[in-house]
């Protein structure tokens, strides 16, 4: 199973990453990995996962237990961006009226193989920069 991996650093520079990770499977949100485990470059970094989605898009929710698709009531945030519909005469300026909420579809909180994309965030930095890591690697064309 290969996931997508978004590798996000504390500049604001986001890497990609599309790797396949067994080791990530029955992990949950908020914990702690070892680079290895994604991959052999990443030796010596830290990363915790922030968040991932699944195949249908429905993203993975901190407060949902287990591996299950639920419909949980929420008020903006995580999972909710929708925009409401005009209500009457009131001005459009207000994108979030008080006390809306909306029945949404998540996924609990640990990464199964339904899972695509995962967010991680550095903790420790290893010994090579990312950059380097992630860098474009030129092939020498053979010119004849």
């Amino acid at each position: 199973m290969a996931f997508k991996i978004n590798i996000g650093e504390k500049s604001g520079k986001t890497y990609k990453l599309e790797a396949s990770a067994p080791g990530l499977i029955d992990k949950e949100i908020g914990n702690k990995i070892n680079g290895k485990e994604i991959k052999g470059d990443l030796e010596g970094y830290e990363f915790e996962i922030t968040g991932a989605s699944d195949s249908a898009g429905f993203p993975l929710l901190k407060e949902v237990p287990g591996q299950i698709l639920k419909g949980v009531l929420l008020k903006y945030g995580k999972g909710m961006h929708k925009k409401p519909r005009r209500e009457g005469k009131k001005p459009a300026t207000d994108k979030k009226p008080r006390g809306l909420r909306l029945r949404k579809t998540v996924r609990g909180r640990v990464i199964s193989e339904a899972v695509v994309q995962i967010n991680l965030k550095v903790l420790t930095v290893g010994k090579k920069p990312l950059s380097e890591v992630f860098a474009p690697t030129i092939e020498t064309s053979k010119a004849e």
